[in-house]
């Protein structure tokens, strides 16, 4: 699975956060203006960009910068070792957006994070297994991460929502220190506001055979990138370090959007994290 954001993704989302014009920003990268506005549009540029000068310019940590540049991936995860853990990405009009089942493989009892654009997948693994869905987890209340609850609420009328919406039911919202067990798995929540006002970051512990937590993200963070926060990006950025970055580093991010990482990972070759501030 390709990142879910590319090098010129990446350029477009802290330039507009730090408010830096596209004629600075090319000056800073030693572009002209067309060279650098096909640089942000397809990631790729004819001539090789000053990566350390346009990090500093938009707030970027240049070596990570170029790091994704050279291709950087995350090491590709089994995620059979967290035995009972799945995700599932389904299409919309342009884009994929992931979900994730887990369950306890002794009592069957299940949780889904999100929704995707479609229930058929979720309903097919949970019938395939023998699942009883218990919770439903919401990350944030964005149309594709909550495009399919009609239908999974439809057939699962007594599942129980989470979520941080503030319109929310008061018995659906996560509080802080709440704590769910499914069978023996264990699920808190972490505020995770910036990209969305309601995101909120779920972490799934106490594994069989020790496996890392899991922490899912939503849209908060990507693997070499972060969900757009526009004039909120301090404070999505800040989110990141407090809550997710302060996690075990072989913790497990399953983010909303491409494929999975690790805390550890994200701090060594995130560019939105500066080297010495993450």
């Amino acid at each position: 699975m390709n990142l879910e954001d590319h090098l010129g993704d990446i350029i477009s989302k802290a330039r507009t956060a730090a408010n830096v014009s596209a004629e600075d920003a090319a000056r800073a990268a030693g572009l002209g203006l067309d060279e650098f506005a096909e640089l942000e549009e397809t990631g790729r540029c004819a001539k090789r960009p000053d990566f350390q000068a346009l990090a500093a310019k938009i707030g970027l940590d240049g070596a990570k910068l170029e790091g994704i540049a050279r291709g950087w991936l995350p090491q590709k995860r089994d995620l059979g070792s967290w035995r009972e853990l799945r995700q599932i990405t389904t299409a919309g009009p342009g884009y994929k957006v992931n979900c994730y089942l887990v369950w306890d493989e002794v009592t069957r009892e299940a949780a889904l994070f999100d929704t995707g654009f479609e229930a058929e997948p979720i309903f097919d693994l949970i019938d395939q297994n023998q699942l009883q869905l218990k919770h439903l987890f919401i990350t944030h209340t964005h149309a594709d991460h909550i495009a399919a609850l009609d239908p999974i609420r439809q057939r699962f009328p007594k599942v129980k929502l989470h979520s941080s919406a503030k319109n929310a039911p008061v018995d659906q919202r996560n509080r802080t220190n709440d704590f769910i067990h499914l069978g023996s798995l264990r699920i808190t929540n972490r505020d995770t506001p910036g990209h969305a006002e309601d995101g909120v970051t779920y972490v799934v512990g106490n594994w069989p055979d020790d496996a890392p937590n899991v922490a899912v993200v939503g849209d908060a963070i990507f693997a070499g990138s972060m969900g757009g926060a526009r004039q909120l990006a301090d404070l999505a950025k800040q989110k990141i370090r407090d809550q997710i970055f302060s996690l075990p580093a072989d913790t497990l991010i399953c983010p909303g959007h491409g494929p999975v990482t690790t805390v550890g990972e994200e701090k060594a070759n995130n560019p939105f994290f500066v080297m010495g501030n993450s």
